[in-house]
Protein backbone atom coordinates (compact mmCIF):
# COMPACT_ATOMS: atom_id res chain seq x y z
CA UNK A 1 0.00 0.00 0.00
CA UNK A 2 1.25 3.47 -0.89
CA UNK A 3 2.47 5.61 1.97
CA UNK A 4 0.63 8.58 0.49
CA UNK A 5 -3.00 9.30 1.32
CA UNK A 6 -5.20 10.17 -1.65
CA UNK A 7 -7.15 13.45 -1.57
CA UNK A 8 -9.71 13.45 1.23
CA UNK A 9 -11.78 16.48 0.32
CA UNK A 10 -15.00 14.51 0.70
CA UNK A 11 -14.32 14.33 4.45
CA UNK A 12 -14.18 18.13 4.74
CA UNK A 13 -16.84 20.75 4.13
CA UNK A 14 -14.77 22.94 1.81
CA UNK A 15 -16.43 24.35 -1.33
CA UNK A 16 -14.88 23.47 -4.67
CA UNK A 17 -14.11 27.14 -5.40
CA UNK A 18 -12.27 27.66 -2.08
CA UNK A 19 -8.53 26.88 -2.00
CA UNK A 20 -7.57 26.64 1.68
CA UNK A 21 -3.78 26.58 2.13
CA UNK A 22 -3.98 28.15 5.58
CA UNK A 23 -4.13 25.27 8.05
CA UNK A 24 -1.29 26.79 10.07
CA UNK A 25 -3.82 29.52 10.87
CA UNK A 26 -6.88 27.30 11.39
CA UNK A 27 -7.24 23.65 10.52
CA UNK A 28 -10.41 22.64 8.68
CA UNK A 29 -12.96 20.62 10.62
CA UNK A 30 -13.90 17.17 9.43
CA UNK A 31 -17.52 16.58 8.49
CA UNK A 32 -17.62 13.79 11.04
CA UNK A 33 -16.27 16.10 13.74
CA UNK A 34 -18.87 18.72 12.88
CA UNK A 35 -21.64 16.13 13.17
CA UNK A 36 -20.23 15.01 16.51
CA UNK A 37 -20.14 18.62 17.70
CA UNK A 38 -23.73 19.31 16.66
CA UNK A 39 -24.93 16.21 18.47
CA UNK A 40 -22.82 17.10 21.49
CA UNK A 41 -24.18 20.64 21.69
CA UNK A 42 -27.71 19.26 21.58
CA UNK A 43 -27.06 17.18 24.70
CA UNK A 44 -27.30 20.27 26.87
CA UNK A 45 -30.90 20.72 25.74
CA UNK A 46 -31.61 17.46 27.56
CA UNK A 47 -29.52 17.82 30.72
CA UNK A 48 -31.06 14.69 32.22
CA UNK A 49 -29.17 12.72 29.58
CA UNK A 50 -25.80 13.77 31.02
CA UNK A 51 -24.85 11.29 33.74
CA UNK A 52 -22.13 11.52 36.39
CA UNK A 53 -20.11 8.95 34.43
CA UNK A 54 -20.09 11.31 31.43
CA UNK A 55 -17.89 13.71 33.39
CA UNK A 56 -15.12 11.10 33.24
CA UNK A 57 -15.67 8.75 30.29
CA UNK A 58 -14.89 11.15 27.43
CA UNK A 59 -11.89 12.69 29.18
CA UNK A 60 -10.39 9.22 29.52
CA UNK A 61 -11.05 8.49 25.86
CA UNK A 62 -9.25 11.70 24.88
CA UNK A 63 -6.28 10.67 27.01
CA UNK A 64 -6.10 7.26 25.34
CA UNK A 65 -6.38 8.64 21.80
CA UNK A 66 -3.86 11.44 22.25
CA UNK A 67 -1.50 9.11 24.09
CA UNK A 68 -1.65 6.74 21.12
CA UNK A 69 -0.96 9.60 18.71
CA UNK A 70 2.26 10.68 20.44
CA UNK A 71 3.34 7.35 21.92
CA UNK A 72 2.66 8.34 25.51
CA UNK A 73 1.05 6.66 28.50
CA UNK A 74 -2.49 8.08 28.86
CA UNK A 75 -1.67 8.62 32.53
CA UNK A 76 0.65 11.43 31.40
CA UNK A 77 -2.00 13.33 29.39
CA UNK A 78 -3.78 16.43 30.72
CA UNK A 79 -6.71 18.34 29.19
CA UNK A 80 -6.28 22.10 29.00
CA UNK A 81 -7.92 25.14 27.36
CA UNK A 82 -4.89 26.41 25.43
CA UNK A 83 -1.21 26.01 24.72
CA UNK A 84 -0.45 29.02 26.91
CA UNK A 85 -2.07 27.23 29.87
CA UNK A 86 0.24 24.26 29.49
CA UNK A 87 3.31 26.43 29.00
CA UNK A 88 2.42 28.43 32.10
CA UNK A 89 2.29 25.18 34.04
CA UNK A 90 5.70 24.22 32.67
CA UNK A 91 7.14 27.63 33.52
CA UNK A 92 5.88 27.41 37.10
CA UNK A 93 7.11 23.85 37.54
CA UNK A 94 10.52 23.46 35.92
CA UNK A 95 13.43 24.57 38.12
CA UNK A 96 15.00 27.90 37.19
CA UNK A 97 17.56 29.74 39.31
CA UNK A 98 19.09 33.24 39.28
CA UNK A 99 21.67 33.59 36.53
CA UNK A 100 20.33 30.68 34.50
CA UNK A 101 18.74 30.98 31.06
CA UNK A 102 15.67 29.87 29.15
CA UNK A 103 16.37 29.18 25.48
CA UNK A 104 13.76 30.32 22.92
CA UNK A 105 13.77 30.85 19.18
CA UNK A 106 13.89 34.31 17.64
CA UNK A 107 10.41 35.51 16.72
CA UNK A 108 8.80 32.57 18.50
CA UNK A 109 5.02 32.56 18.87
CA UNK A 110 4.10 34.65 21.95
CA UNK A 111 2.53 31.75 23.89
CA UNK A 112 5.96 30.14 24.13
CA UNK A 113 7.69 33.37 25.13
CA UNK A 114 5.61 35.28 27.67
CA UNK A 115 5.43 32.55 30.38
CA UNK A 116 9.19 32.12 30.29
CA UNK A 117 9.93 35.85 30.27
CA UNK A 118 7.68 36.29 33.29
CA UNK A 119 9.22 33.38 35.18
CA UNK A 120 12.75 34.51 34.35
CA UNK A 121 11.98 37.99 35.65
CA UNK A 122 10.57 36.53 38.88
CA UNK A 123 13.69 34.53 39.72
CA UNK A 124 16.45 36.66 38.20
CA UNK A 125 17.07 34.42 35.22
CA UNK A 126 17.33 35.52 31.58
CA UNK A 127 15.91 34.70 28.17
CA UNK A 128 18.47 33.48 25.65
CA UNK A 129 17.23 33.99 22.09
CA UNK A 130 18.50 31.79 19.27
CA UNK A 131 18.92 34.05 16.20
CA UNK A 132 17.31 32.94 12.96
CA UNK A 133 19.95 30.89 11.09
CA UNK A 134 20.91 32.15 7.66
CA UNK A 135 20.92 28.60 6.29
CA UNK A 136 17.56 27.72 7.88
CA UNK A 137 19.07 25.05 10.14
CA UNK A 138 17.36 25.74 13.47
CA UNK A 139 18.61 22.45 14.91
CA UNK A 140 22.28 23.41 14.58
CA UNK A 141 21.51 26.90 15.85
CA UNK A 142 19.82 25.54 18.99
CA UNK A 143 22.57 22.99 19.67
CA UNK A 144 25.20 25.72 19.42
CA UNK A 145 23.41 27.69 22.17
CA UNK A 146 23.03 24.80 24.64
CA UNK A 147 25.52 26.04 27.18
CA UNK A 148 25.75 24.83 30.82
CA UNK A 149 23.74 27.82 32.07
CA UNK A 150 20.70 26.97 29.91
CA UNK A 151 18.26 25.43 32.40
CA UNK A 152 15.25 25.17 30.07
CA UNK A 153 14.80 24.95 26.31
CA UNK A 154 11.30 26.10 25.27
CA UNK A 155 10.91 25.07 21.66
CA UNK A 156 8.54 24.08 18.84
CA UNK A 157 8.91 21.27 16.30
CA UNK A 158 8.92 23.81 13.49
CA UNK A 159 9.03 27.59 13.43
CA UNK A 160 5.47 28.85 13.25
CA UNK A 161 6.18 31.57 10.67
CA UNK A 162 8.53 29.83 8.23
CA UNK A 163 7.81 26.14 8.74
CA UNK A 164 11.52 25.43 9.19
CA UNK A 165 11.91 22.20 11.17
CA UNK A 166 13.79 21.28 14.33
CA UNK A 167 15.17 17.79 14.95
CA UNK A 168 13.71 17.27 18.42
CA UNK A 169 15.29 13.84 18.85
CA UNK A 170 18.79 15.31 18.53
CA UNK A 171 17.85 18.32 20.61
CA UNK A 172 16.31 16.13 23.31
CA UNK A 173 19.49 14.06 23.55
CA UNK A 174 21.61 17.21 23.79
CA UNK A 175 19.33 18.70 26.45
CA UNK A 176 19.60 15.60 28.61
CA UNK A 177 23.39 15.57 28.25
CA UNK A 178 23.48 19.26 29.22
CA UNK A 179 21.07 18.95 32.15
CA UNK A 180 18.58 21.18 30.32
CA UNK A 181 14.83 20.68 30.75
CA UNK A 182 12.75 20.57 27.56
CA UNK A 183 9.31 22.17 27.16
CA UNK A 184 7.58 21.99 23.79
CA UNK A 185 4.75 23.85 22.11
CA UNK A 186 3.68 21.52 19.28
CA UNK A 187 0.54 23.42 18.30
CA UNK A 188 2.00 24.10 14.85
CA UNK A 189 3.02 20.50 14.17
CA UNK A 190 1.24 17.86 16.25
CA UNK A 191 -0.85 15.74 13.93
CA UNK A 192 1.19 16.67 10.86
CA UNK A 193 4.76 15.80 11.91
CA UNK A 194 5.63 12.47 13.54
CA UNK A 195 6.49 12.92 17.20
CA UNK A 196 7.38 10.31 19.80
CA UNK A 197 7.55 11.02 23.50
CA UNK A 198 9.85 8.03 23.93
CA UNK A 199 12.31 9.37 21.36
CA UNK A 200 12.31 13.04 22.40
CA UNK A 201 11.69 12.66 26.16
CA UNK A 202 10.35 16.16 26.87
CA UNK A 203 9.46 17.32 30.37
CA UNK A 204 6.32 19.05 29.09
CA UNK A 205 4.57 19.16 25.74
CA UNK A 206 1.34 20.91 24.80
CA UNK A 207 -0.61 21.30 21.56
CA UNK A 208 -3.78 23.26 20.94
CA UNK A 209 -6.14 21.14 18.84
CA UNK A 210 -7.54 23.71 16.41
CA UNK A 211 -4.72 23.53 13.86
CA UNK A 212 -3.12 20.25 12.79
CA UNK A 213 -5.09 18.11 15.24
CA UNK A 214 -8.20 19.22 13.29
CA UNK A 215 -10.04 19.75 16.56
CA UNK A 216 -11.98 22.55 18.24
CA UNK A 217 -10.79 25.91 19.49
CA UNK A 218 -10.30 26.17 23.27
CA UNK A 219 -9.06 22.61 23.76
CA UNK A 220 -5.39 21.74 24.17
CA UNK A 221 -3.76 18.45 25.11
CA UNK A 222 -0.58 18.15 27.11
CA UNK A 223 2.00 15.57 28.05
CA UNK A 224 3.58 15.85 31.50
CA UNK A 225 6.54 13.59 32.26
CA UNK A 226 6.08 11.37 35.34
CA UNK A 227 8.82 13.24 37.18
CA UNK A 228 6.50 16.25 37.46
CA UNK A 229 3.24 14.52 38.40
CA UNK A 230 3.54 15.81 41.94
CA UNK A 231 3.76 19.47 40.89
CA UNK A 232 1.25 22.10 41.91
CA UNK A 233 -1.58 22.51 39.40
CA UNK A 234 -2.74 25.87 38.13
CA UNK A 235 -6.29 25.14 39.29
CA UNK A 236 -7.77 23.02 42.06
CA UNK A 237 -10.39 21.14 40.07
CA UNK A 238 -12.98 19.05 41.89
CA UNK A 239 -13.00 16.36 39.17
CA UNK A 240 -9.24 15.92 39.56
CA UNK A 241 -9.53 14.87 43.20
CA UNK A 242 -9.46 11.24 44.24
CA UNK A 243 -12.93 9.78 44.55
CA UNK A 244 -14.58 12.54 42.52
CA UNK A 245 -16.68 9.94 40.69
CA UNK A 246 -18.83 9.65 43.83
CA UNK A 247 -20.95 12.79 43.61
CA UNK A 248 -22.58 12.06 46.95
CA UNK A 249 -19.20 12.34 48.66
CA UNK A 250 -17.77 15.48 47.06
CA UNK A 251 -17.90 17.42 50.35
CA UNK A 252 -15.66 14.82 51.93
CA UNK A 253 -12.68 16.93 50.93
CA UNK A 254 -9.50 15.04 50.09
CA UNK A 255 -5.91 16.10 49.55
CA UNK A 256 -5.26 13.23 47.14
CA UNK A 257 -5.71 13.81 43.43
CA UNK A 258 -6.60 11.53 40.56
CA UNK A 259 -3.49 9.63 39.39
CA UNK A 260 -0.97 10.83 36.83
CA UNK A 261 -1.36 14.10 34.98
CA UNK A 262 -5.11 14.36 35.67
CA UNK A 263 -4.31 16.77 38.50
CA UNK A 264 -3.31 19.31 35.83
CA UNK A 265 -6.64 19.22 33.97
CA UNK A 266 -8.45 22.52 33.56
CA UNK A 267 -11.68 23.30 35.34
CA UNK A 268 -14.75 22.03 33.45
CA UNK A 269 -12.48 19.67 31.54
CA UNK A 270 -15.51 17.48 30.73
CA UNK A 271 -16.56 19.84 27.95
CA UNK A 272 -19.61 18.05 26.60
CA UNK A 273 -19.75 20.23 23.49
CA UNK A 274 -16.08 20.21 22.45
CA UNK A 275 -14.52 16.93 23.55
CA UNK A 276 -16.60 14.84 21.09
CA UNK A 277 -15.22 17.03 18.29
CA UNK A 278 -11.67 16.40 19.48
CA UNK A 279 -12.37 12.67 19.77
CA UNK A 280 -13.69 12.43 16.20
CA UNK A 281 -10.63 14.28 14.88
CA UNK A 282 -8.15 12.19 16.87
CA UNK A 283 -9.77 8.97 15.68
CA UNK A 284 -9.41 10.07 12.05
CA UNK A 285 -5.77 11.11 12.53
CA UNK A 286 -4.97 7.75 14.07
CA UNK A 287 -6.67 5.99 11.17
CA UNK A 288 -4.63 7.98 8.63
CA UNK A 289 -1.46 7.74 10.78
CA UNK A 290 0.71 10.80 11.26
CA UNK A 291 3.60 9.34 9.27
CA UNK A 292 1.36 9.04 6.20
CA UNK A 293 -0.14 12.48 6.78
CA UNK A 294 3.34 14.01 6.89
CA UNK A 295 4.45 12.17 3.75
CA UNK A 296 1.30 13.23 1.89
CA UNK A 297 1.51 16.88 2.91
CA UNK A 298 5.22 16.87 2.15
CA UNK A 299 4.48 15.64 -1.37
CA UNK A 300 1.90 18.41 -1.88
CA UNK A 301 4.30 21.09 -0.70
CA UNK A 302 7.16 19.67 -2.76
CA UNK A 303 5.04 20.05 -5.89
CA UNK A 304 4.19 23.63 -4.97
CA UNK A 305 7.81 24.42 -4.11
CA UNK A 306 9.05 23.09 -7.46
CA UNK A 307 6.62 25.25 -9.39
CA UNK A 308 7.27 28.38 -7.34
CA UNK A 309 11.06 27.98 -7.54
CA UNK A 310 10.76 27.69 -11.33
CA UNK A 311 9.06 31.11 -11.51
CA UNK A 312 11.56 32.86 -9.26
CA UNK A 313 10.23 32.59 -5.72
CA UNK A 314 12.85 32.08 -2.99
CA UNK A 315 12.39 29.05 -0.75
CA UNK A 316 14.46 27.38 1.97
CA UNK A 317 16.25 24.16 0.97
CA UNK A 318 14.17 20.97 1.33
CA UNK A 319 16.35 19.48 4.06
CA UNK A 320 15.36 22.15 6.59
CA UNK A 321 11.66 22.40 5.74
CA UNK A 322 8.84 20.73 7.63
CA UNK A 323 6.48 18.63 5.51
CA UNK A 324 3.28 20.58 6.18
CA UNK A 325 4.31 24.26 6.11
CA UNK A 326 6.08 25.78 3.14
CA UNK A 327 7.70 29.14 3.81
CA UNK A 328 8.22 31.37 0.78
CA UNK A 329 10.04 34.69 0.90
CA UNK A 330 7.79 37.65 0.14
CA UNK A 331 9.02 39.19 -3.13
CA UNK A 332 10.10 42.82 -2.91
CA UNK A 333 7.21 45.20 -3.39
CA UNK A 334 4.58 42.47 -3.12
CA UNK A 335 3.24 43.01 0.39
CA UNK A 336 -0.37 42.66 -0.77
CA UNK A 337 -0.08 39.04 -1.94
CA UNK A 338 -2.30 37.56 0.79
CA UNK A 339 -5.06 40.08 0.11
CA UNK A 340 -4.90 39.58 -3.64
CA UNK A 341 -5.06 35.82 -3.29
CA UNK A 342 -7.97 36.02 -0.85
CA UNK A 343 -9.91 38.04 -3.41
CA UNK A 344 -9.66 34.94 -5.61
CA UNK A 345 -10.71 32.66 -2.73
CA UNK A 346 -7.17 31.33 -2.36
CA UNK A 347 -5.98 31.50 1.23
CA UNK A 348 -2.46 31.60 2.66
CA UNK A 349 -0.84 33.64 5.44
CA UNK A 350 2.02 36.08 5.73
CA UNK A 351 4.08 36.01 8.90
CA UNK A 352 6.94 38.47 8.95
CA UNK A 353 8.88 38.26 5.70
CA UNK A 354 7.48 34.84 4.82
CA UNK A 355 4.44 33.66 2.94
CA UNK A 356 3.15 30.57 4.73
CA UNK A 357 1.54 27.86 2.61
CA UNK A 358 -0.01 25.10 4.71
CA UNK A 359 -2.30 22.56 3.00
CA UNK A 360 -4.06 19.51 4.39
CA UNK A 361 -5.48 16.41 2.77
CA UNK A 362 -8.43 18.29 1.29
CA UNK A 363 -6.19 20.06 -1.23
CA UNK A 364 -6.74 19.10 -4.87
CA UNK A 365 -4.65 19.38 -8.01
CA UNK A 366 -6.98 22.19 -9.07
CA UNK A 367 -6.23 24.06 -5.83
CA UNK A 368 -2.49 23.76 -6.47
CA UNK A 369 -2.87 25.02 -10.03
CA UNK A 370 -4.91 27.99 -8.86
CA UNK A 371 -2.37 28.92 -6.17
CA UNK A 372 0.69 28.61 -8.39
CA UNK A 373 -0.91 30.34 -11.36
CA UNK A 374 -2.04 33.24 -9.16
CA UNK A 375 1.42 33.61 -7.60
CA UNK A 376 2.97 33.50 -11.05
CA UNK A 377 0.69 36.28 -12.24
CA UNK A 378 1.48 38.39 -9.16
CA UNK A 379 5.20 37.78 -9.65
CA UNK A 380 4.90 38.96 -13.24
CA UNK A 381 3.30 42.20 -12.07
CA UNK A 382 -0.19 41.34 -13.28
Amino acid sequence: MSSLIPPQRHLFDIPADRAWFNCAYMGPQLRGATAAGIAAAARKASPWSITPNDFFAETEKVRRLFGALIGADPECIAIMPSASYGLELAARTLPLSPGQKVLVLAEEFPSNYYPWADRAAQVGAAIETVPAPADGDWTAAVLARLQPDVAIAALPHCHWASGLALDLVRIGEACRANGTRLALDLTQSCGAMPFSVAEVQPDFMVAATYKWLLGPYSVALAYVAPEWHGARPIEHVWASRAGAEDFSGLVNYRDETQPGARRFDMGERSNFALLPVAIAALEQLLDWRVERIAASLGALNARIAKRLAAIGYALPPPEVRSPHILGVAVPPGKSDIVTRLAAQQIHISQRGAMLRISPHLHVSDHDIDRLCDALHAIGQGQ
